[in-house]
């Protein structure tokens, strides 16, 4: 299914977030506390955007891994990656089993990943490992809205699967996208299940346009 829409995939992030995607990456990637000469692992990283927003930050003292499942979607990373300024690895890896040694990396992130692995826990168990003592999960996942913005949120909604078939050619990927984010936890409920790792000292939750998203950061022990 990824592979099926990853050339028009940038495109549809942009239309499916109004255009605001990469400035809730660049927020996310602040809230990390991310700076140069870090080491960061971005896991299903898809086309690269959040791996490209840590490494404009790490620079090329620090490193950004970027790896996803699908070898077609990471396809599109390296033409984006200006090898005088970012320094990016990308691999081919699996978030529910991160072949990378414990206690490595200074920040692991995903950005719309985590709820589509098979299973999250057992995903966030492996990022969590590889984080050194100190280190931060950070996560972007979707939420649902709250206040006024429940109601055109709603009714948006059902014109995804539309834009998907119009854009991208595929009106079932992008019916199976919606529906995973409906269900999945979201806001507290999601930092519920960070907290339930041994090594989180804590969690928090950033929502972004009144809940439509949500960046997460937990710092490990």
């Amino acid at each position: 299914m990824f592979a099926g829409i990853s050339g028009r995939y940038d495109l549809m992030n942009s239309v499916i977030t109004l255009g605001m995607h990469q400035a809730w990456r660049r927020k996310a990637v602040t809230l990390s506390g991310a700076k140069p000469a870090d080491r960061v692992l971005d896991c299903a990283s898809g086309t690269g955007d959040f791996a490209l927003a840590f490494a404009d930050v790490v620079g090329t003292s620090g490193h950004v891994t970027a790896t996803d499942f699908c070898r077609e979607m990471l396809d599109y990373l390296p033409p984006k990656i200006n090898q005088d300024l970012q320094s990016i690895t990308v691999e081919v890896a699996d978030a529910m089993a991160l072949p990378y040694q414990s206690g490595v990396y200074d920040v692991v992130s995903i950005a719309y990943g985590i709820r589509n692995v098979d299973d999250p826990r057992v995903a966030l168990g492996e990022m969590i490992r590889v984080l050194k003592p100190g280190g931060r999960l950070v996560v972007i996942e979707t939420g649902q809205p709250t206040g006024f913005m429940k109601i055109p949120y709603a009714l948006f909604r059902p014109l995804i699967p539309l834009a998907g078939r119009l854009i991208a050619g595929n009106s079932e990927a992008y019916s199976y996208l919606p529906r995973t984010a409906l269900a999945f936890p979201y806001g507290q409920a999601f930092v519920a299940m960070l907290k339930e790792h041994s090594r989180v000292r804590e969690a928090r939750a950033y929502p972004l346009f009144f809940g439509v998203s949500y960046i997460y950061v937990a710092t490990v022990s």
